[in-house]
């Protein structure tokens, strides 16, 4: 007999509250596996999808169980999954729109091309923060017509070239840092001053507060002498600050990764290129398997990369979810990332 499954719904475009009851227990699919949730981490994403509903995505099906960061128990394996075995702790990106993907539930189906092995030392909590920002922060650096970097390495060696990632101690900007150090690059990044040292803890040589309003002197001011490598905007509206600070940083890269939309009437700076990042687009080429089969695993396991930001553990159960999207529409973590356990 299948397990109960629950779920968190969305019952109709731009429902409040959630509502929380019976799920299909899903089917395991080739390359996929079932995991048991404990751990949930909320995105920007999850409460504008309930807040604007059809406006933002007029596919959408309803009820509609969302999310996308998973920590829990493998309890099946699909055909093809060599990787995981039943009872096997592991983190993942629940990353369709289908709600047997939906990450606010009890049972979810994952990708096992976009999970990985939790360490002994790592608990659900701490794990479930990563999925989704660890791909859009490799989307914006690594994927060919984005960024372009080199690849990270367990032993990186400097290559002399220095990156600026805009609002480093956000989920993407903590995940942007230490891959981009992993691929050997000077990182220099912004954030509060309450937020400075966390931000080096990650791996950044300089911090600027974003708020000082000669931030972009000061960034130029330190680029001197170096080469810049191209910018990752992850705050919106730091892409027009990221646009001027490339356009005349020393560098041929003139090229900025945006986590904010890019608009058809943006005016960028002569001779500065932009793209609008989409980490799902990791998943379907060789910067998702770098990461999830080839890089994560093994620097988590040697604790060269970080479980960050933090968790802020807002509750238990899934009644829990709709406070912890509330949460995050008003801005309720800084330096953490909002997460419920089940």
């Amino acid at each position: 007999m299948a397990p109960i499954n629950k779920a968190a719904w969305i019952s109709r475009p731009r429902a409040l509250p959630m509502e929380v009851g019976p799920a299909v227990y899903p089917t395991v699919g080739e390359g996929e596996i079932i995991v048991k949730v404990s751990a949930i981490a909320i995105n920007p994403m999850d409460w504008m999808i309930q807040t604007m509903g059809e406006k933002l995505f007029s596919f959408l099906k309803y009820p509609y169980c969302g999310g996308d960061d998973v920590a829990g128990t493998v309890v099946e394996v699909g055909s093809g999954v060599a990787d995981f075995k039943p009872g096997a702790r592991v983190f993942g990106v629940a990353p369709g729109f289908d709600a047997r993907e939906g990450a606010f539930q009890d049972y979810v189906v994952l990708r096992a091309n976009a999970t990985a092995h939790i360490p002994v030392d790592g608990s659900f909590a701490q794990a479930c923060v990563l999925p989704l920002a660890i791909c859009s922060a490799a989307a914006g650096l690594y994927q060919k017509n984005m960024l372009a970097l080199e690849y990270p390495s367990l032993n990186p060696q400097s290559n002399g070239e220095t990156l600026l990632i805009w609002a480093g101690a956000s989920s993407v900007g903590s995940n942007g840092i230490q891959l981009a150090v992993a691929s050997g690059y000077e990182v220099f990044t912004t954030a509060s001053p309450k937020n400075f040292d966390y931000c080096k803890s990650l791996g950044a040589s300089k911090v600027f507060d974003y708020k000082d309003p000669n931030v972009v002197a000061d960034i130029l001011a330190s680029f001197e002498g170096k080469i810049c490598r191209g910018a990752l905007a992850i705050q919106r509206g730091s892409e027009d600050l990221c646009f001027e600070i490339v356009a005349k940083a020393p560098g041929t890269t003139k090229f900025v990764a945006s986590a904010v939309p890019l608009g058809p009437d943006k005016v960028l700076p002569a001779g500065v290129t932009a793209r609008f990042l989409q980490a799902g687009a990791v998943l379907k080429n060789e910067v998702g398997e770098l990461i999830w089969s080839k890089f994560l695993p093994a620097a988590l396991e040697q604790n060269k990369y970080k479980f960050a930001p933090p968790p802020l553990i807002v509750g238990s159960g899934l009644e829990k979810i709709q406070e912890a999207l509330d949460k995050g529409k008003m801005g309720g973590a800084s330096a953490q990332k909002i997460v419920v356990t089940l």
